[in-house]
């Protein structure tokens, strides 16, 4: 069995084995001797160890697993620190950060205030490194699970090829300091062989064990370079951060099996999020807030995430979760994906093109200020009352949303009538422009089609620019009466929808 840290007390697991048969470990001491965690930098005391066959060393982005007895709780103090080669402190969970959070019955830790750019830094928090950049974001640094204690350290902290030395406080596991009391080495992979395609896989038997730690390395490769990150089957309880990086392809193994999930609001992360160019400090406020989206990208172009379910678990009606926030002028594909939330569910700018996908939410859960962004045969689903569209197009001119022979369908229970369109936000200064073309709509689709409180922009809409609509039917394919349509809304001709009748009509490629 691959082990996952040689150290003095038997704690060595695999990846992702939390729970498991107990592996083989070598003799240790009765009493662990823990490392004296210097005030200056120097090298910390190391207990002699066997030595660590290749197959156990780690990825750096891989969780640290601690086997603990069976209803063991998470303490209040003392911390969890790392250090390197030379006794360089390079990250620390501090548990007195704990008082900061609520620990879900999941074992996802959530902010008890939200976080906002004046919010001070705390362990809980991750400082998500893509390009030149950081995105500071709520995170799950210790959880339990079976017979173990998780620990995940802070992005990017891990460097290729390098040993390191872990230590554990008493008091980390209430009521057992004995058991994870002490310092054990750690031994991390060297790069990845391959520049052009990246192996994600939980278990440790890639190259990386986490999606954002591919992404990270990726953006070091060069911002024009087109890499491929290839991810196992699997869940994968995290948020994205992806900044100044072209040609980037994130593909699932298979669309229901490879999960990207976690959950995030604005009321424990506000705003949709930006990156900051400074670290987060103990003590110093973080400046800028990541966000309440799981996947945030910015300044990138041709990036397409293929094959992939991805979830935003808030779970409640009220309150913004973005699934995605493509923060860019460029171009985005999202090709047979799943994309779950609830309020504000996809946003996005730019230029972006949807295909064979699954978009579900319910109130504004498509939205944003995009060129164009074209969904086409794709599935939009409302899990329960409220509006599809949002659209804050910037140019009367530009194509804004179009939907182009796709299903409008409701998840079990949603009242027949209770969901539109489209509603406007109100803002004289953008344009609302939505498009429908030849889609198939459940009955949960309001016969009035569009919301018109406040008025959208245009009044009046026409060809051009505002709400429009041609060929729509019931799902069995019956033409649906649309006269029965909001004046809001204008029903194009044979024509006039032939500008929105292809992924070339519409966004030019």
């Amino acid at each position: 069995m691959r082990r996952l840290l040689t150290a003095l007390m038997p704690l060595l697991l695999l990846v992702g084995a939390c729970g498991g048969s107990d592996p083989e470990t070598p003799e240790t001491p009765e009493t662990p001797t823990p490392v004296e965690k210097p005030d200056t930098p120097k090298t910390p005391d190391k207990p002699d160890t066997p030595d660590t066959p290749d197959e156990s060393l780690l990825c750096i982005d891989a969780p640290l697993l601690l086997e603990v007895p069976a209803g063991a709780e998470l303490g209040t103090a003392g911390s969890i620190r790392v250090y390197d080669g030379l006794g360089v402190e390079v990250d620390a969970i501090d548990l007195a950060d704990l008082a900061g959070v609520t620990v879900r019955s999941d074992g996802q830790m959530i902010p008890k205030a939200q976080i906002t750019a004046e919010t001070v830094y705390t362990t809980t928090m991750d400082v998500v490194p893509s390009g030149s950049r950081y995105r500071i974001i709520h995170y799950t640094p210790l959880r339990m699970k079976d017979k173990c204690l998780e620990i995940k350290l802070h992005s990017g902290v891990l460097d290729f090829g390098k040993e390191y030395t872990v230590t554990v406080d008493p008091g980390v596991v209430k009521g057992h300091p004995g058991v994870v009391t002490g310092a054990w080495t750690i031994k991390t992979k060297a790069k990845p062989a391959s520049t052009s395609e990246l192996r994600v896989n939980a278990d440790g038997s890639g190259d990386f064990c986490t999606i954002q730690g591919a992404v990270t390395y990726a953006g070091k490769l060069g911002k024009a370079t087109a890499v491929t990150i290839s991810v196992a089957d699997g869940t994968y309880p995290e948020t994205l951060f992806i900044r100044d990086k072209n040609n980037l392809t994130i593909k699932g193994n298979s669309r229901f099996r490879t999960i990207i999930s976690y959950a995030n609001n604005e009321s424990w992360e506000g705003g949709s999020g930006a990156s900051t160019s400074t670290k987060g400090r103990p003590g110093r406020a973080i400046g800028t807030s990541g966000g309440r989206g799981i996947i945030l990208a910015e300044n990138c172009d041709n990036l397409v995430f293929e094959d992939l379910t991805m979830q935003n678990t808030f779970g409640e009606l009220k309150g913004q979760a973005e699934v995605i926030y493509f923060n860019s002028s460029n171009r985005m594909t999202i090709e047979n994906c799943a994309l779950h939330s609830l309020q504000d569910t996809f946003l996005c700018k730019g230029t972006v093109y949807v295909h064979k996908s699954l978009i579900a939410g319910h109130c504004d859960f498509i939205w944003g200020y995009p060129k164009a962004c074209l969904f086409e045969d794709c599935e939009i689903r409302a899990e329960a009352a409220g509006y599809i569209v949002q659209a804050r197009i910037q140019s009367a001119s530009d194509k804004g949303f179009v939907f182009l022979n796709s299903k409008l369908t409701a998840a079990e229970g949603v009242k027949a009538g209770s969901m539109y369109l489209a509603r406007s936000g109100g803002d004289a200064k953008v344009f609302d422009n939505v498009t429908f073309i030849g889609c198939a709509m459940d009955a949960v689709i309001a016969p009035a089609g569009w919301y018109t409180s406040p008025s959208p922009n245009p009044a009046s809409p026409s060809a051009a620019s505002g709400w429009k609509e041609y060929g729509s039917t019931n799902l069995s394919g019956k033409a649906l009466d649309l006269g029965l349509r909001s004046s809001s809304g204008h029903i194009l001709t044979a024509a006039e929808a032939e500008a929105f009748s292809s992924r070339e009509a519409v966004l030019g490629n």
